[in-house]
């Protein structure tokens, strides 16, 4: 049996530029998803986080 150690490694290097690449566009994703986020008027007083929340019990989603 072979051993040939460059072509492991550049499978290694491989693998981690994708996961770089990857894990990039995630980051853009999440910046973009926060910025629109952030344009959604929300009343003063109101934590963004919870609003239109509605307590309580909540409605059954099949129609029975």
């Amino acid at each position: 049996m072979a051993f040939n150690p460059g072509a492991t490694k550049r499978q290694k290097e491989a693998a981690r530029r994708e996961y770089r690449q990857k894990k990039g566009e995630k980051k853009e994703l999440r910046k973009r998803e926060k910025a629109e986020r952030s344009k959604t008027p929300v009343a003063p007083g109101v934590d963004p986080d919870i609003a239109g929340i509605i307590p309580g019990p909540q409605p059954k989603l099949d129609d029975e």
